[in-house]
């Protein structure tokens, strides 16, 4: 199984993205790794292994970059090359720290979109309080969505949760400001139509977002508008939560000896809603697997990212999905 990385993407690239891909390639092995960047600042952090290529280049898509404009304009850039790489058939998945919106773009560009799928969407798994964790799509590739594609998300990511996720017979609730079927907007009501006729899924109607961290369903569908707004609240208040615990388990000495007999307790709790055990954010709906690992990520996030890709190439998810997807009724029918 051979992967092609961008070495380059992130904030803290090229360092943890190669000390995760060093140990990816000791824990995997079969797995091979074509990495694009910097050869100068890549060498002195890559493990020595034959199973490990760098391609040179020192082009970088950055942060900054409008993502469109970037990919067709930095052709070298490290996120393009390996983009490329995947299309070319020299590896069969592909991994980025760096800008979402240009790997979406590189994605649809050079990987390309599968036939039958008419919007990719871009898919994380979210933490559960069980610490099982939900996928939830579409979370930003596309802010607007129609009933159909909401369908082709229930079905990419039920393929996703059985085949790379290990979950038998994966629950599929539709985001919605209520459970009653005729709660919602247009779009939702009109998706629930759809996805309630739709076999080879296992629809449970709507779900609430205070329910998601609860574990309401394995699989969360929404337009991207409101999946990206969810994510960010969702994070911003994880974030909060810690910020507030820590402070006031050192505001006295009795709270510090209190947070010392339960410090075991508080790193499982935090385990538990650590997002860099959960991988990166999936681009369902291309040729190849494509993953974005977070921005932020350190060396385990990124082998998380990359081990997922592996596991996506190997169940050959975007062939499953391809097969299921001029499966779905339309809104039109």
């Amino acid at each position: 199984m051979k992967i092609a990385i961008d070495a380059m993407g992130g904030d803290h690239a090229p360092q943890e993205i190669i000390l995760g891909t060093n140990k990816a390639l000791a824990e995997i092995q079969d797995l091979e790794v074509l990495i694009f960047g910097d050869e100068k600042k890549i060498t002195p952090i890559l493990t020595p292994n034959s199973r490990a290529n760098i391609i040179h280049t020192e082009e970088v898509i950055l942060g900054t970059d409008e993502p469109v404009r970037a990919v067709r304009r930095k052709k070298n850039a490290s996120m393009v090359m390996m983009a490329q790489a995947v299309a070319d058939g020299e590896a069969s998945a592909c991994v980025s720290a760096g800008n979402t919106g240009a790997l979406m773009a590189a994605g649809l560009f050079i990987v390309g979109r599968i036939d039958g799928i008419q919007r990719p969407a871009l898919a994380p798994t979210l933490p559960t309080v069980d610490g099982k964790g939900f996928v939830m799509l579409d979370l930003g590739a596309n802010v607007d969505a129609k009933p159909d594609h909401l369908l082709q998300y229930a079905v990419m990511g039920s393929i996703y949760a059985e085949k790379v996720r290990g979950v038998k017979k994966p629950r599929v609730g539709l985001l919605n400001i209520g459970t009653e079927e005729k709660k919602g907007n247009d779009l939702t009501k009109e998706a629930y139509q759809l996805l309630s006729r739709q076999e080879g899924i296992h629809f449970v109607g709507n779900v609430e977002s205070r329910d998601l961290l609860s574990g309401a369903a394995d699989v969360v569908v929404t337009d991207g508008f409101t999946g990206n707004m969810v994510l960010k609240t969702i994070e911003g208040t994880a974030l909060s939560v810690f910020s507030m615990l820590k402070s006031a388990l050192t505001s006295s000495l009795k709270a510090k000896i209190g947070a010392g007999l339960l410090k075991s307790e508080l790193y499982s709790l935090k385990d538990k809603m650590d997002y860099t055990e959960y991988g990166g954010a999936g681009l369902f709906g291309l040729k190849a697997p494509v993953i974005k690992a977070h921005g932020s990520s350190n060396a385990n996030a990124f082998y998380n990212a990359l081990k997922q890709a592996y596991t996506m190439a190997e169940a050959d998810v975007p062939a499953k999905i391809a097969e299921a997807a001029g499966a779905a009724p339309s809104a039109d029918k």
